[in-house]
């Protein structure tokens, strides 16, 4: 069996992961196959993947969770070879020496030690071996590097300069390069400020965690051989999608070749963690502690609940929804509260804020006290779930539907969101549009599900942007009406960067971006419309709706029962996950497969869309 780099990331979760996995000790000597190994890894590789492209909000608008894990990995798993192929064969080019990489994965490099009757074992991305004796190890990872070179700090009311610097395609942090001015862009303080984010494992320092248990099981192997000799120099790497990288279409034997940009960036950049992963040892090593201690007494017993769940992420644990979290009501719980990320201040002065509710049994919304409640919203919702009541500001909603012009175009687009870039101008996981459902209602309530409805979707998977663009633009009037979409940030964004992909159309989209609106400003709010209309501070911050079926969550799939009986569940393809999966599993479809999965697409597609327009219609009926 052994304790593999995945085991040890969930062990070190709490102890009762340990207990409810009923991992036995007696086992823990056993050996791994590779097979068992690779599979594990991969799905774990997965769900780090899926993580990058689902996000939640505070207000709990979730991701498009689905129990197809199979699926996605079917579909996302040539990408992350991809990944690990082109990091491969950048380590060859920057790192020079030897190198063992994925794309022989048989041939990858594995270490293993024992320690109090556990085995350790891991596999190493990315192996190289120095012409002097020393190696790098390259964790690979299908993230983006924006998230670490976004980490900016600097001096009061100056400009914040990012802790890290590029040189060689390799990004080190400034205050561990000798002789760097680190004083002439930030301060000490607030540098370390900064550099501490990345010890987080629960947060951006997730993926530094993991490579710093994978040192610790590669040094533990060498002090296992080397007894009391000096271990050799190992040096320790991210490899992650540059974030800056456009690619520029060229293909090299009817594949995606990604060559240097024209602004000289590679696909792959790698960032240089060697001693953050060694100032996290004490913390592994107490962390191997715990989880040996656990499989010892395998104690099942509840635990408090803590970032290291996962809560609403991708990544959560698969006990927490079944067994420790099960306590949680799925309605109206105590962390249903709207934009509650700084928590409730209690009688003594203390905050308390997410699971720590749940932890002090604070479960129902009704379960906060009514005195830790100042935020008028807070008031509303728990108003209308305690009386079972609506509330709605007809005025502010009047006021809103006045605001649009018409025609509308209730605009949805289906995105895929590959971590390589496909086609030509984009960078990793951009949201590339396949498909796109448009409803034009031309006056109020004048809307046909079928008639008034246009849907363009790819027939494969190729490039067909172009004719996505253009069959938009012969169907909307860019000089006059109102883009609607509930989250219009989306829709904007993508006709943005179709713009800038395309600019023969960029007048037209950045016209037809202009007129965004957002369905929400009118369910939930938008303070500086309803400021510019009239409206006093305190009522234009105020909600325009609320009903306790939202359960705090503004998201259509919340929003469109309380306003409608339309459904989702008889669909085929029921959510964006499921429509990724579908879109991505287009060249492994036969032609009688493609024709029904390319109508299913279109039917959740429409669905999207329509549900606007019956919102919208439910609006105008109740303030009216």
């Amino acid at each position: 069996m052994a304790i593999t780099k995945t085991d040890f990331m969930n062990y070190s979760r709490c102890r009762r992961y340990v207990a409810l996995e009923k991992v036995k000790s007696e086992k823990l000597l056993a050996m791994v196959s590779y097979e068992d190994y690779q599979k594990q890894e991969l799905e774990n590789k997965i769900e780090e993947m899926m993580s990058s492209i689902f996000e939640v909000d505070e207000q709990g608008n979730e991701i498009d969770r689905t129990e197809k894990v199979n699926k996605q990995l079917e579909a996302m798993l040539p990408y992350y070879k991809k990944v690990e192929e082109w990091s491969g064969t950048l380590v060859q080019k920057y790192f020079k020496g030897k190198t063992i990489y994925a794309k022989d994965t048989k041939n990858q490099v594995s270490f293993s030690f024992t320690e109090n009757q556990a085995k350790y074992l891991c596999y190493v991305d990315v192996y190289n071996e120095q012409e002097n004796g020393e190696t790098n190890i390259i964790e690979v990872k299908a993230t983006t590097s924006k998230k670490y070179v976004n980490l900016k700090s600097g001096y009061p009311k100056k400009e914040k300069y990012s802790i890290f610097i590029k040189k060689n395609n390799i990004y080190k942090l400034k205050g561990e390069i000798a002789d760097y001015q680190l004083e002439q862009e930030m301060s000490q303080e607030s540098y370390q400020k900064e550099r501490k984010k990345l010890f987080d494992r629960t947060k951006i320092g997730a993926y530094i965690y993991d490579l710093a248990v994978q040192r610790f099981m590669i040094e533990g192997k060498y002090k296992e051989e080397c007894k009391e000799q000096q271990l050799p120099h190992i040096h320790y790497y991210l490899a992650v999608l540059n974030a800056d990288y456009i690619y520029d279409g060229r293909k090299k034997n009817g594949k995606e070749d990604y060559q240097k940009d024209e602004n000289g960036n590679e696909i792959i950049t790698f960032f240089d963690f060697d001693e953050i992963t060694r100032e996290m040892q004490p913390r592994i090593k107490q962390d191997a502690k715990k989880i040996q201690e656990s499989i010892i007494n395998l104690d099942a017993s509840p635990c408090p609940l803590s970032n290291f769940c996962g809560y609403k992420k991708q990544t959560c644990c698969k006990y927490f929804e079944t067994i420790c979290g099960s306590k949680i009501p799925h309605r109206n719980s105590s962390l249903s509260y709207l934009n509650n990320g700084h928590g409730f201040l209690k009688e003594d002065g203390k905050r308390i804020k997410g699971l720590e509710l749940i932890n002090e049994n604070y479960l129902d919304m009704l379960d906060v006290p009514e005195q830790w409640i100042h935020n008028k919203n807070h008031f509303i919702q728990r108003k209308c779930y305690q009386e079972h009541t609506q509330f709605i500001q007809k005025d502010k909603i009047k006021d809103g539907l006045a605001s649009i012009e018409y025609p509308i175009y209730h605009l949805d687009f289906e995105t895929f969101p590959c971590p390589l870039p496909r086609f030509k101008g984009e960078f990793p996981y951009i949201q590339s549009p396949f498909e796109f459902s448009l409803h034009i209602e031309s006056s109020p309530g004048i809307c046909d599900k079928q008639k008034d409805n246009v849907i363009f979707l790819a027939s494969t998977f190729e490039d067909e942007r172009e004719k996505l663009i253009q069959c938009l633009l012969e169907n909307v009037d860019v000089h006059k009406g109102t883009l609607l979409a509930q989250n219009v940030s989306f829709e904007k964004s993508r006709i943005k960067e179709l713009a800038t992909i395309f600019p023969k159309y960029q007048k037209d989209l950045m016209k037809l971006y202009e007129r965004g609106f957002d369905l929400l400003w009118l369910v939930n709010n938008n303070k500086e419309l309803y400021k510019s209309l009239g409206y006093s501070k305190e009522k234009s911050e105020t909600i325009n709706f609320y009903d306790e079926r939202l359960s705090g969550s503004y998201s259509i799939k919340k929003t469109l029962p309380v306003f409608s009986d339309l459904s989702y569940l008889d669909l085929d393809v029921k959510n964006g996950t499921e429509a990724i999966i579908e879109y991505a599993n287009y060249p492994n479809m036969t032609k009688e497969e493609l024709s029904i999965k390319y109508e299913a697409l279109k039917i959740y597609c429409q669905q999207d869309t329509w549900a606007m327009v019956e919102i919208l219609d439910a609006l105008r009926k109740l303030v009216s």
